[in-house]
């Protein structure tokens, strides 16, 4: 790991980043959470959002959900100039993490079916396809595959 990427901490998210992760969600995705969507993720009892930070700066998040023993990854991010440096395998494996100490049965996700790129990232941490949404994103309107790793 070169020091750049050692100097990346993952932590819960703080109200003080969701300006900072809603200016993200608008830079990357077409259809992006807003900052009420993502501040009132703080007081859902049921949700654990993890932040990348380089230094005081967030760099990127993922967010989930739980409930009994199910978990959904709501989305995952990192900022363009720092991807493909191990970012989002750290936040990943951080709420794969939460999942097991919560003891969850599983932890599931969607994701584009033209993105070959991040169906190739789940699967080298034993995602599975296991199923398929039809039209589920919009802005270009696709399918989505749902991905799922026992725990």
């Amino acid at each position: 790991m070169d020091d750049r990427l050692s100097q990346i901490q993952i932590r819960l998210m703080e109200q003080e980043d969701i300006q900072a992760l809603a200016d993200l969600e608008r830079e990357v995705f077409s259809t992006p959470w807003s900052y009420d969507s993502l501040y009132e993720e703080l007081s859902n009892p049921l949700a654990a959002f993890f932040v990348a930070c380089d230094g005081a700066k967030p760099i990127g998040y993922i967010g989930m959900h739980y409930i009994i023993d199910e978990g959904y990854v709501t989305n995952i991010v990192v900022a363009p100039e720092y991807r493909r440096q191990g970012i989002a395998r750290r936040l990943l494996r951080t709420a794969l993490e939460f999942s097991e100490e919560n003891a969850l049965a599983f932890l599931s996700l969607e994701v584009r079916k033209s993105n070959d790129i991040a169906i190739d990232f789940y699967r080298s941490e034993d995602f599975e396809i296991t199923g398929e949404r039809k039209n589920f994103y919009t802005n270009p309107s696709e399918s989505a595959y749902i991905m799922t790793r026992r725990l």
